[in-house]
């Protein structure tokens, strides 16, 4: 009927993850904008993470009693699922926006928060989750007496983003066309990290380190591999490769 939802003058929904996200991932690059995308995952951690109950909630507060008629998500009970839970799809491009800010402590946080194993590493919390710790659940939920309780499973979408929110987003390794693109960061108590990637007959065995100083440097088959704005790019041409770069962050410590 006209009546804005998702603002912080509704009485339900007052703030939605997806656009939160989106408002990065959009890629508008105007510094005004850019300031405001910044604000909107500051709010993202302030009212929608919660990180004593490893919940990344998709908008908060639920849909209850609200005369204004969201439509069928409205039909799940507050807290679960869409109405107000942890939707996973949603919180996996909380990672991929964090990342795109360059803020990776941040981004490996809310992955570490996701990964489901990491509900059940006790048997108090196993009990809690109730599902596998071994899948993607689709939710978990958000409201007493079911806080932490995780939902539908085997949800093959959200797994599929999660593993991209990894490989993509905090490792930085993405595919174009007939090449693929490095372009790491390390989060702050990283030293580096390897990978492997194998496809179209080709494979890369990559080697990513701190280097320490200032300098930034990369190799590919001992050869300097110059970049372009911060990215390498690799091509697939069915052969073999080893790449090594050396980026220059500094270290920060955990915490």
């Amino acid at each position: 009927d006209g009546t804005w939802m998702g603002s912080k003058d509704s009485e339900e929904c007052r703030i939605d993850s997806i656009a939160q996200s989106w408002a990065v991932l959009s890629g508008l690059d105007d510094p005004a904008h850019a300031e405001r995308a910044a604000t909107a995952m500051a709010s993202v951690d302030r009212h929608l993470v919660r990180n004593d109950e490893s919940l990344a909630l998709l908008f908060t507060p639920p849909f209850d009693t609200t005369h204004h008629d969201p439509g069928y998500i409205k039909g799940y009970p507050p807290g679960l699922r869409e109405n107000g839970g942890q939707y996973s799809h949603a919180a996996m491009w909380l990672i991929f926006a964090f990342a795109k800010l360059g803020q990776l402590d941040r981004a490996v946080g809310i992955f570490s928060l996701l990964n489901p194993i990491n509900h059940a590493l006790t048997r108090s919390a196993a009990d809690t989750y109730k599902v596998e710790p071994y899948v993607v659940a689709a939710d978990v939920y958000s409201v007493a007496p079911h806080v932490g309780r995780g939902g539908w499973t085997w949800y093959t979408g959200s797994a599929a983003w999660m593993y991209r929110a990894g490989i993509e987003g905090i490792l930085g390794i993405t595919r174009e066309g007939a090449a693929l693109v490095l372009a790491p960061h390390l989060p702050g108590d990283w030293p580096g990290f390897e990978a492997t990637i194998e496809f179209e007959g080709s494979r890369y065995e990559i080697a990513v380190e701190r280097s320490g100083d200032a300098t930034a440097v990369a190799t590919l088959d001992d050869v300097t591999l110059d970049a372009t704005d911060g990215r390498y790019r690799l091509p697939l041409d069915g052969e073999r490769h080893v790449v090594r770069v050396r980026v220059s962050e500094p270290a920060t410590r955990p915490g």
